[in-house]
């Protein structure tokens, strides 16, 4: 009985005593400063001159930078993960094919669409070549 009375007596004291701390000075910097304002500019544009009740931060960015998506939103990732459904759906066209220009060993004439297919594939490797390779608009 007389360990749960000095337990409870200590938390009381604990608690007590960091309610009494002062709040951070951290939290009370910004209303004796004044406000910040962080701005990007590209190129040659002049950076806005503070104020006396606001602090301007200027980041210079090159001007072919002006216009484009900001990193966070630019696609990322491989080819086959920024691939449509629609292009990943046209190689299941032709999965369970049998018969003429197929390119199956099953089925009369299944071998005829094997170079058709051969053709279809080297076409989109060098689609997929060039737009890999292309620089993009300034």
């Amino acid at each position: 009985m007389t360990r749960l009375k000095f337990t409870l007596a200590a938390t009381a004291l604990v608690a007590g005593g960091l309610m009494a701390l002062p709040a951070p000075v951290q939290a009370q910097a910004p209303a004796q400063q004044g406000s910040v304002a962080e701005i990007i500019v590209y190129g040659n544009d002049p950076c806005p001159r503070s104020t006396d009740d606001q602090v301007v931060v200027c980041a210079r960015h090159p001007e072919n930078e002006r216009y484009r998506l900001p990193q966070q939103y630019r696609p990322s990732g491989t080819r086959q993960q920024s691939q449509s459904w629609a292009a990943n759906s046209r190689a299941l066209e032709t999965a369970g094919a049998t018969g003429v220009n197929s390119c199956s060993p099953v089925g009369p004439a299944g071998f005829t669409g094997c170079l058709t297919q051969v053709i279809r594939e080297a076409k989109e490797q060098r689609k997929q070549a060039n737009e890999e390779n292309r620089i993009p608009n300034e």
